[in-house]
């Protein structure tokens, strides 16, 4: 059965944006971002959820899908136009997403994104597709 997410996502959005950040059920205690990318086909814009750490200045997140056999809408959009919009809290700006494919830097940022949300590894083991990271770099102002 597939996976509504605009439904599922859609009040997860609303709290987040009404509480700064903070999120309740599923995401308590984990770290969320809204990322706002285009819609590749539409250019419509589409907000989503997504666990993420901090690696310095940049935002890190991965496009676990949760575990599903294809990636997640909002990480082909990226492929089509990296440029993006950052949520974290209540601070809200422009980001380009660089995606960080192989080597010791994904490496390391794997083993603490899992770190930070046991479920990412169970998502990478439920799947035979190397799950993508992201750091999203902040357009200079």
């Amino acid at each position: 059965m597939a996976i509504d997410f605009l439904s599922y996502n859609k009040p997860i959005i609303e709290e987040f944006r009404a509480n700064k950040g903070v999120v309740g059920g599923d995401y308590e205690g984990f770290p969320l971002t809204l990322i706002t990318t285009k819609g590749a086909k539409t250019g419509k814009d589409r907000v989503s959820p997504v666990s993420y750490i901090m690696d310095g200045d940049r935002v890190i997140i991965t496009a676990t899908n949760a575990g599903l056999d294809y990636h997640p809408q909002w990480y082909r959009n990226l492929q089509a136009d990296p440029t993006l919009t950052v949520e974290v809290g209540d601070e809200k700006y422009e980001a380009v997403a660089v995606e960080i494919a192989e080597g010791p830097e994904r490496e390391r940022l794997w083993a603490e994104l899992v770190a930070s949300n046991h479920r990412l590894g169970r998502y990478q083991s439920k799947t035979s597709r190397q799950i993508p990271v992201l750091a999203l770099e902040r357009k200079a102002a």
